[in-house]
């Protein structure tokens, strides 16, 4: 099978397009940073660089593949819609009009869980769950994104949009990085009572649920799946054992809820009035995920994609922490 994987100069992509290669499957990557996707390219990958926003390149890139694994896309918590709305669905639209003008068989979509996030506490979601307003222009137009790729059944592309929870291993970049430099600088605290239970997802685990995401045939089509480890854990504990991991002191401080919330408000407005808008240090959206509990039912992926989570998160973290020390990151 031949495939193309975007966004493979990301820790997601990039490990999924390993994966693959690892699999047997022939690949074509493309990304916005070359030397990201050199050990790719040795390991027999096509590259090719550009921006997916051109509909033109999306359209080469999609020749004589037979399925898409779109993992491009803008996250953060903070920016404008224009740009979540650019980098995520006119991205994605983009590649679902190339995947039909070129005859691609499947597409398998990066959507996210951040879909369901409204600031409450929330244990065993289903896929159903989405909110009528989102919290979040990055929830709000990923949800778009996904909109858009069902959409596309109707021409008779197979479509499935995976969910995944907190993806953590080797290059992970996202959850644990700077955690540690705030920590390492004392200004990190619990918020709350440091008891919420979050779900994670090990990147290995991710990665069996694309294949089989690719592979799968009849009813598993034209749905999308919460995707975690299917062992909700307390967000803290993991915060700590991660800073164990890396010789750093644990985070002892504790801070209320509703002052953590309160400090963000205020960190968040002033950055509104800075020139260039920085992105705050804390945010509202961030010091809920820190206090709520939030984990997903998986359900629908084991039953349809007999996905079956072999990695635990611990065997994840000590994967991310022994590969971070290897980076020499403060």
């Amino acid at each position: 099978m031949k495939i193309l994987v975007t966004g493979a100069s990301g820790f997601i992509g990039g490990r999924f397009a390993r994966f693959a290669l690892e699999q047997g499957l022939e690949v074509r990557v493309t990304g916005r940073r070359a030397e990201s996707v050199e050990h790719l390219v040795r390991r027999g990958a096509q590259f090719i660089q550009g921006d997916l926003g051109d509909p033109l390149l999306a359209r080469d890139l999609c020749l004589d593949v037979e399925a898409v694994v779109h993992c491009a896309g803008s996250v953060g918590v903070w920016g404008r819609y224009q740009d979540f709305h650019e980098g995520n669905v006119q991205v994605t639209e983009n590649i679902v009009e190339a995947c039909l003008k070129q005859k691609v068989r499947r597409l398998v979509h990066l959507s996210s869980p951040s879909i369901y996030f409204d600031g409450r506490d929330h244990l065993g979601l289903t896929e159903e769950q989405v909110p009528k307003r989102f919290k979040h222009p990055y929830a709000a137009t990923k949800y778009l994104a996904e909109q858009k790729v069902f959409g596309a059944q109707e021409f008779g592309l197979e479509v499935l949009a995976l969910r995944p929870r907190f993806v953590t291993g080797a290059g992970d970049m996202s959850i644990f990085p700077r955690l540690l430099k705030m920590q390492r600088k004392g200004r990190l605290a619990i918020v709350g009572n440091g008891l919420n239970k979050v779900d994670f997802t090990s990147m290995q685990n991710l990665n069996e649920a694309l294949l089989s995401s690719l592979l799968a045939t009849g009813s598993a089509l034209g749905k999308a799946y919460n995707i975690s480890n299917g062992a909700p854990v307390p967000l803290w504990d993991v915060i700590n054992y991660v800073m164990r991991q890396m010789e750093v002191p644990q985070v002892r401080r504790y801070r209320s809820y509703g002052l953590a919330y309160g400090v963000a408000a205020l960190n968040e407005g002033l950055c509104k009035l800075w020139p260039g808008r920085p992105e705050p240090t804390l945010s509202r959206l961030g010091m809920q995920v820190m206090n709520k509990h939030f984990t997903l039912d998986i359900s629908r992926a084991r039953h349809y994609l007999d996905y079956d989570p072999q990695v635990s998160l611990w065997a994840a973290l000590d994967e991310f922490c022994a590969w971070y020390k290897g980076q020499n990151v403060r």
